[in-house]
C-alpha cells in the first residue's frame, strides 16, 4: 500500500483513492440510471427550510421548558 501526500491527497493510500473513485462512480451511474421524477432545487430547499424551522422549534421549546 503506498501513502499519498496529505498536501495532493485527502486519501491514506492509492489504493484508498482508487475504492472511493470506484464507489463514486457507481454512485453516479446509479443516480443517471434512477428513473425516479426529478425534484427542483427550489422544492427540495422549501422542504429542508420547512424540516429545520420544526426542529428549531422543538429545540426552543425543550429549552423552554427546562428552564423552568
Amino acid at each position: 500500500m503506498s501513502a499519498l501526500s496529505p498536501i495532493v491527497s485527502e486519501h491514506e493510500s492509492e489504493e484508498a483513492a482508487a475504492r472511493y473513485d470506484r464507489w463514486f462512480r457507481e454512485k453516479v451511474r446509479a443516480s443517471q440510471e434512477d428513473g425516479r421524477p426529478l425534484i427542483p432545487h427550489d422544492a427540495v430547499m422549501a422542504e429542508m427550510d420547512e424540516i429545520i424551522r420544526r426542529a428549531e422549534e422543538r429545540v426552543a421549546k425543550r429549552n423552554a421548558t427546562s428552564a423552568t
